[in-house]
């Protein structure tokens, strides 16, 4: 059973919670052009290694970052939003 750590609540099983991808800063649509827009949009590096991604733990509903290693599946850090993982 995969366990995933709530900064509100602690371990909890997976099934709890919901994915929402990797966190990733956005460009400024005003100021960039089309093509760094789109690639914003469709282009992401899948390549295995650390990433950092945005979860949500249903029942308190709090949405926070994961740190995690997607080569070998290691949680490495979690944190609130706002707050440094």
């Amino acid at each position: 059973m995969k366990m995933l750590p709530c900064p509100i609540c602690g371990t909890r099983n997976l099934a709890e919670f919901l994915y929402y991808g990797v966190r990733r800063s956005m460009p400024d649509p005003t100021q960039c052009s089309d093509a760094e827009w789109a690639r914003h949009l469709f282009f992401r590096q899948g390549a295995a290694g650390v990433k950092e991604e945005w979860w949500c733990h249903l029942p308190c509903n709090e949405w926070f970052a994961i740190r995690r290693d997607t080569a070998t599946d290691e949680i490495l850090g979690s944190a609130r939003m706002g707050d440094p993982t």
